[in-house]
């Protein structure tokens, strides 16, 4: 039985980030816009901007659009980096848009998919807090010595990219490295939080929740397909960017297949190539994803979402989840009336 009344909701992952509740809004591309990120941070939790969704998809110069998160928000916001080798133009906007975020008072940042080496060096000085994407011991020690504040522990149960373990295989094997852990995958209700906490996290990172909001910009067709799906309907496909990647199963899913083909699969094996052939499955993404985003099943049925799906039954504020959440696992009986409160 889950016991509310010895949850703590101050944690090293709250003090790191310097927020209420132990909640990421985690950057999601193309879901990302500028009003969810502000609102999750607004709330309590933190929000992350995800740069190609905010200047891709959203059209924002990445300076201004930090600033208009700000008018909308004095509370600390994230930033997530991709740092895997890959085409120098792009690690060179990577870098650029790093030293923007900095000057703008950014002080919270995600890495994945790479050695996060090179922005830790660049936000320790000023203060910067550095949290790695993970999904196993083994890249959980890499990404260590790098001197990383935290860990991002992606799990089987995340939409997205994904890992390989349970939450609870990731905490046993990962709670011995003395840094803060983070669930990300299968928090979509109140006990699923309140559960990640007791297991040990010092927080969670959601996504499908968030993707289901009044604050995401996202085609009407992409939230009713995460109100419908159940957790049987969530499948992992290799075909977005070499790596395993959830999405709702649809017509269109089924067309298209999980697994690479053979010559992809091979240069995704190769130390030299798979870099190169990452980056064509994502270049391909993209665009089909920002047009599901704006057109919905008009286009593709095409919806990233994880296991959380399960617990999400309508769409609702991002505030809302947020002060929901943080009352239930905070032993508040009453969390609809504490809900209420907070918001007038």
């Amino acid at each position: 039985m889950l016991d509310q009344k010895t949850t703590n909701l101050e944690t090293d992952f709250t003090r790191h980030a310097r927020i209420a509740y132990p909640i990421i809004c985690g950057a999601m591309y193309p879901c990302s816009n500028p009003e969810l990120v502000a609102a999750a941070s607004e709330a309590g939790g933190i929000g992350i901007i995800q740069p190609l969704s905010l200047t891709f998809v959203h059209k924002y110069d990445f300076r201004q659009g930090i600033r208009y998160i700000r008018s909308l928000t004095s509370k600390p916001i994230g930033f997530n980096l991709i740092v895997e080798k890959s085409v120098k133009r792009y690690e060179d906007q990577m870098k650029a848009w790093l030293d923007i975020a900095v000057e703008e008072g950014v002080r919270f940042f995600i890495t994945a998919l790479g050695n996060p080496n090179w922005v830790v060096e660049r936000v320790r000085p000023v203060g910067g807090i550095v949290y790695h994407d993970v999904v196993n011991r083994r890249w959980a020690e890499k990404a260590l010595e790098s001197d990383v504040d935290g860990l991002i522990c992606v799990n089987n149960r995340a939409g997205g990219h994904l890992g390989s373990e349970s939450p609870e295989q990731l905490v046993e094997a990962l709670r011995g490295f003395g840094k803060p852990l983070v669930c990300a995958g299968g928090i979509g209700e109140e006990k699923d939080f309140l559960r990640a906490l007791q297991m040990g996290y010092a927080g969670v990172q959601m996504g499908t929740r968030f993707i289901a909001t009044t604050e995401c910009k996202t085609h009407p067709d992409y939230k009713a397909a995460i109100l419908k799906a159940t957790s049987a309907d969530i499948v992992a496909t290799e075909k977005i960017s070499g790596v395993p990647v959830s999405v709702i199963r649809t017509p269109y899913i089924d067309r298209l297949g999980l697994k690479a083909g053979p010559i992809a699969r091979m240069l995704l094996k190769n130390a030299r190539t798979k870099h190169w052939m990452r980056t064509f499955y994502t270049m391909n993404s993209l665009w089909s994803l920002k047009q599901t985003l704006q057109k919905g099943s008009a286009y593709k049925d095409f919806w990233q979402a994880g296991k959380s799906v399960d617990g999400i039954e309508k769409v609702e504020s991002a505030g809302d989840i947020i002060r929901r959440f943080a009352a239930f696992a905070g032993g508040r009986e009453d969390s609809s009336s504490s809900l209420r409160s907070e918001s007038e």
